[in-house]
């Protein structure tokens, strides 16, 4: 099982080609696994996904899954599958807070890591600094002496070598392929602890399709084997039977390819076909068992935003799902696969669904994934979930998040000042290379807003990851932090000399010729609070030729907001409105008089 940091998706191509895998189509492909659209554009890993591999006369199954945490709910339900890991990190930045993240999971879990340094080749690497990082980190992570005791290879993924010993790392003769991966792969890895004299039982990790025989369920045989038209029988979490039938098809992964099996047995990671009525984490067994496979606890989600319908001026025009049923529909469809998401109806208003999940980028590549599939709908501000006290509820506990930022040193002052107003603790400040590591103790609802003016703030040459460390008691309140917005009183089409006019007033979103309405945000007021601007308003003309020559109007370029930017920006008094083509923030009283 292969985690961690962006290299590993380089570490497992080079698994796959130089085994001797057939990748079909996808040769000379780099991030195979990758598959997802948003994957492909975003460079990173969203989906676990599962392949093959043979060395050796063995079979080595890779469970490629996130490293991100808002992305957590793949790496815990993946668990149950795998009987090792192979823990991914840079030879230059060493154990990011995803590292910890995955890590403390595998840990908690009773596997035993192999470590893989990656990129070990660059003149930047720091192998003994990363070395120490990471056994300082097993011991925070209480690791058990059997953990700490992991075997270390280093590798360049990308020159598709590595090797069990730092002195050949510089000496390309001793540099030949993987084989030392593959090895100490085999020599740490145990062997699956299942019994195939049992009845069949496998317990659902995840839901795949195939266009002949319809819905897929993946997972690894825990018992027993299993055998084209077995009747086999699906049992929720509590026991109960929820579908029964015959396995029509059997499929295991042979590198990228789906190969159908007449049988596999325990230890197999298998793709069945034949129920309609099962989800994740069901049990799918034999019809003598009545007892259901224990699931691994999932982390509860710590964000929350609102789905609705889009009723804004321009709603209907742009998407092709529109109502409130397909919208629900969709939420509890997503729910079905992604166990990290919670869908219910607000408290507010039953058509209206908040969707709970890890942060705000998970909430936000589902927001992404919806549009593309042709949904208009309003999503509010993202919101942080607070738990009370057991023995106090008027006590409130919040997420608190391990932030780690590696930015050039001159602008290393500006993002203490911007993280100590809110509320982070600075607990690490070190130089990596040429540049500096700032380690927080940050609340979650003070990183919500911080992506965009982190970018501005470091000019895009800054890193920033964080991750859920705890529950902690609640900080208290922290100050305004975004400024006001430009907000539109007129509707039609934006002008030219309206917005060369405003321009003095602070940022426009929207260009000349774009369709605004009012109470829609068009810009960030340069003041606080939020400023009434007419930005269709025309230039007066009249029948008299001016003797003066023609001015020329001169505009600034606007900031084109993202969706990954507007949930950033948008204010608890703002909604997003999402469209196949066009995102828009606005006010959620569009009424002017509303609004006071």
């Amino acid at each position: 099982m292969l985690r961690s940091s962006g290299a590993k998706t380089t570490l497992v191509d080079c698994l796959l080609k130089q085994s001797g895998t057939n990748l079909g189509d996808q040769q000379g492909v780099t991030r195979v696994m990758d598959s997802n659209a948003l994957e492909k554009e975003r460079g990173i890993t969203i989906l676990s996904k599962c392949t093959s591999i043979k060395y050796k006369d063995h079979r080595i199954n890779i469970v490629d899954t996130p490293g991100h945490a808002d992305f957590g709910g793949e790496v815990e339900r993946v668990l149950s599958m795998v009987d090792g890991v192979a823990l991914v990190v840079d030879a230059t930045e060493g154990p990011m807070t995803q590292t910890r993240f995955v890590l403390s999971k595998a840990l908690k879990h009773g596997l035993r890591p192999v470590v893989v340094i990656n990129k070990a080749d660059r003149p930047t690497s720091r192998i003994p600094e990363v070395e120490t990082d990471l056994m300082d980190l097993f011991f925070n992570l209480e690791a058990t002496e059997e953990q700490l005791e992991y075997q270390t290879v280093y590798a360049s993924a990308k020159e598709g070598w590595a090797t069990g010993d730092m002195d050949n790392i510089h000496k390309p003769e001793l540099r030949k392929d993987m084989s030392p991966l593959f090895d100490m792969i085999l020599h740490n890895v145990p062997h699956p602890k299942v019994d195939r004299a049992e009845s069949f039982s496998l317990l659902v990790t995840q839901l795949d399709h195939d266009d002949y025989v319809g819905k897929l369920y993946l997972g690894k045989i825990q018992s027993g084997i299993l055998r084209v038209n077995d009747e086999i029988q699906a049992l929720n979490p509590d026991g109960t039977v929820t579908d029964s039938g015959r396995c029509v098809k059997l499929f295991v992964q042979d590198g990228l390819k789906r190969v159908p099996v007449e049988a596999a047995g325990a230890g197999d990671i298998v793709l069945i076909a034949g129920l309609k009525n099962a989800t994740v984490n069901t049990t799918m067994c034999s019809l003598q068992i009545t007892e259901p496979i224990p699931s691994t606890p999932i982390d509860p989600p710590t964000v929350a935003m609102n789905f609705s319908v889009n009723d804004s001026p321009l709603g209907g025009q742009e998407g092709t799902r529109l109502t409130s049923n397909l919208i629900r529909e969709r939420l509890l469809k997503e729910a079905e696969t992604n166990v990290a998401l919670r869908v219910g109806p607000s408290a507010e208003n039953p058509e209206i669904f908040e969707v709970s999940g890890r942060g705000e980028l998970q909430l936000g590549v589902l927001v992404e994934t919806m549009r593309r599939e042709g949904f208009e709908m309003s999503i509010s501000a993202p919101r942080v979930l607070l738990k009370p006290d057991p023995d106090d509820p008027k006590q409130m506990y919040e997420p608190i998040e391990e932030a780690i930022i590696d930015v050039d040193p001159k602008f290393a002052g500006t993002i203490i000042e911007k993280m100590s107003q809110r509320k982070a603790e600075l607990k690490l400040y070190t130089d990596i290379g040429d540049k500096t590591r700032l380690v927080f103790r940050v609340p979650a609802r003070g990183l919500m807003g911080f992506a965009s003016e982190f970018r501005n703030d470091t000019h895009g040459e800054g890193v920033l990851t964080h991750s859920f460390l705890e529950y902690e008691p609640y900080k208290g309140p922290m100050g305004k932090i975004r400024k006001g917005a430009l907000v539109s009183v007129g509707d039609g089409e934006a002008t030219n000399d309206a917005i060369e006019r405003l321009q003095s007033r602070g940022i426009f979103f929207i260009s000349p010729g774009d369709i605004v309405y009012s109470g829609m945000v068009v810009g960030e007021n340069a003041k606080e609070g939020d400023m009434p601007v007419n930005p269709v308003k025309a230039k007066v003309v009249s029948n008299v030729r001016s003797s003066g020559k023609e001015e020329t109007i001169k505009l600034v370029p606007p900031r084109l907001m993202t969706l990954e930017e507007c949930m950033s920006y948008v204010a608890d008094d703002e909604v997003i409105e999402v469209t196949p083509t066009r995102v828009r923030l606005r006010k959620r009283p569009q009424d002017k008089g509303k609004r006071k």
